[in-house]
């Protein structure tokens, strides 16, 4: 055979296979968009799904974020004198008033030192009334002629000089006084002590840095929050609306299961942080009940008004598309009906929206997986009643 016609024949095989391989794949992509577009037989069971109402409320407009509990006071305690702790008058962890004794020194070095000023300044206030005596006769000698003027003039300045002693020693008892009433050591506000640094029969001084004991006030609480500053706008719009009225918070425990408190917002910082873009809140909470711990990890919310009469479905029921966001409301028929909405603000597990949806429609929560545009459903409920009236029949 010749070298020409050997190459027709592979070219006859070769166009073979094309036209093969091209009839074979066109019928795949015919089966593939069949199935695609199949129809539920008339035995396929409808998916069962789950649902739940769309109600219309006034929704809260808030801003979450992570926070921090702080205590509005902290202090050490500290003794101001030096000296052998007698004894303490508190439990670790307990709670205290504002002026309670919690902590005694040995006071009779302050007593000795109080009992010596005392006995100073009343020697001296005698040799003070004395020199006044004199004075007095010497200024009416002065008068008969009877001495010199200089005299009279130096038994002045001896009183004035008395009047300058009493004066120092008054000062001296005034601050024996005072480091005896150091010696009692007491609450500077009520609030809740810690673990106590140092026991009874130790000397302890002025200068200890860990003192005996911390304390904070937790009635009332602060917490510590931030906002990005892509916020922030919202945020102060919000606090010129409400006026003098402060904003109100909430602070929910780590896994937003339980409110652990409300309170008010206090202040905003006033400048942006540029390490991480956001602008530091500080805000207040009764904290009646004292659950809340300094440095305790909370969930917060910042109320900033309210979205009056908004459409609420459940953040379940929203899915995301390629078009943008949708539900599935289950018809009068029974049909799943895809409508798109538009998310207007998250409340927890609800959300608020704006779209063809009305109050009271059913819109699906879960086995959405399943749904399909215009596809017939049977709810959760439907499906339990058919299947217990199912069991009655065979029995």
């Amino acid at each position: 055979m010749s070298e020409s016609g050997s190459k027709r024949i592979s070219m006859s095989k070769r166009g073979f296979w094309l036209v093969a391989g091209g009839v074979l794949l066109a019928g795949v992509i015919g089966g593939l968009a069949a199935i695609r577009h199949k129809t539920p037989e008339k035995g396929e069971r409808s998916p069962v799904v789950a649902v739940m109402p769309v109600i219309r409320m006034d929704m809260p407009v808030t801003l979450g974020s992570l926070g921090t509990i702080t205590a509005s006071q902290t202090v050490i305690i500290r003794s101001r004198v030096d000296g052998q702790l007698e004894k303490l008058h508190f439990a670790d962890g307990q709670e205290v008033r504002a002026g309670q004794l919690l902590a005694e020194l040995d006071p009779r070095p302050f007593q000795a030192q109080l009992l010596q000023a005392q006995g100073q300044l009343q020697k001296d206030e005698a040799l003070l009334a004395n020199a006044r005596l004199d004075l007095a006769r010497y200024r009416q000698l002065q008068q008969q002629d009877s001495i010199a003027r200089q005299q009279v003039e130096t038994q002045a300045a001896l009183v004035r000089q008395y009047e300058g002693t009493v004066k120092i020693d008054q000062g001296l008892v005034s601050n024996a006084q005072l480091q005896l009433d150091y010696s009692r050591i007491t609450a500077p506000f009520s609030g809740r002590l810690g673990i106590r640094q140092v026991d009874p029969g130790n000397l302890i001084h002025a200068a200890d840095t860990s003192g005996l004991v911390s304390m904070t006030r937790i009635r009332p609480i602060n917490v510590a929050f931030s906002v990005p500053e892509t916020r922030l706008g919202e945020v102060t719009a919000a606090m010129h609306a409400a006026g003098k009225q402060p904003l109100l918070i909430e602070v929910w425990d780590r896994d937003r299961h339980a409110r652990l408190g409300t309170g008010r917002l206090l202040a905003l910082d006033n400048q942006v942080n540029a390490a991480n873009g956001s602008v530091a809140i500080k805000g207040e909470l009764a904290n009646e009940d004292g659950s809340l711990f300094p440095n305790q990890f909370v969930n917060v919310s910042l109320r900033l008004g309210t979205l009056s009469g908004a459409t609420v479905v459940p953040e379940a029921a929203v899915q995301t598309g390629r078009d943008g966001s949708y539900v599935y409301v289950v018809q009068a028929g029974g049909n799943a009906a895809m409508k798109p909405v538009r998310m207007l603000h998250k409340d927890g597990e609800r959300m608020a929206v704006a779209g063809d949806v009305r109050p009271g429609e059913q819109v699906i929560v879960d086995g959405l997986d399943k749904v399909r545009d215009g596809q017939k459903v049977k709810m959760a409920d439907e499906h339990r009643q058919d299947k217990s009236h199912g069991k009655k029949l065979a029995g």
